[in-house]
């Protein structure tokens, strides 16, 4: 797999290889899918809270004597027969929505998405972004010299004051570290504007290989 390489000013250096354990992958829907899930359960935060007859705040009295009034027995006005009273089963806000998958399962789900972008020639490679200023306009300047396609995800390896504060205030643009990499932004963002010594950082980051312990 193949991908080909820019200048900022942006002309074409010729194409690079990539890596197949990360970008010759077959893709398997399900398997990004389910990674997908993962990332927006994990990221949702429970807001609805309801109080239990124990939480409301009110007497523990009787309304009322047991008998001779002609109506129901009542026991407390936080009950949850009585207006204002508690909640059974209702939302609580410590509910925890967030899902576990396996560490080779989500590499995989990624992998099959970054080889997905390659086979379409959705990935271009920046050779390098060398302004010493930081400047929307410039940004913006040198991402109309690529060939980008609707929108564009950019990755540096780590973090670059001025590429990430030149790009924030693009609509159509996002800077990502490459070891932060997930579902939502691939699929996103059409065209992975990818720093060419980002590669050799997602291969360290995400083909790493434990050591035996002898």
């Amino acid at each position: 797999m193949k991908a080909h390489v820019y200048t900022q000013t942006g002309e074409d250096k010729g194409e690079i290889d990539l890596n197949p354990e990360i970008f010759g992958i077959k893709m398997n829907k399900g398997l990004v899918h389910d990674y997908l899930l993962l990332q927006q359960a994990n990221l949702r935060r429970p807001i609805a809270h309801t109080k239990t007859p124990g939480e409301v705040s009110g007497t523990g009295k009787k309304p009322h004597k047991q008998k001779g009034t002609g109506k129901a027995r009542l026991g407390s006005k936080r009950s949850v027969q009585q207006r204002g009273g508690g909640v059974v089963h209702g939302p609580r806000s410590n509910r925890n929505f967030s899902v576990m998958m396996p560490q080779k399962q989500r590499r995989k789900a990624l992998f099959c998405l970054l080889s997905d972008k390659a086979r379409n020639t959705e990935i271009i490679v920046l050779e390098s972004y060398d302004n010493k200023k930081i400047g929307t306009k410039d940004f913006a300047e040198m991402l109309k010299k690529l060939p980008i396609e609707r929108n564009s995800l950019v990755v540096i390896a780590e973090k670059n004051e001025i590429i990430q504060k030149s790009s924030r205030n693009l609509s159509r643009s996002k800077t990502i570290l490459a070891n932060y990499l997930n579902p939502k932004d691939l699929l996103g963002y059409k065209t992975l504007v990818v720093l060419k010594d980002s590669l050799e950082k997602i291969e360290e980051v995400f083909l790493k290989k434990k050591t035996k312990v002898s």
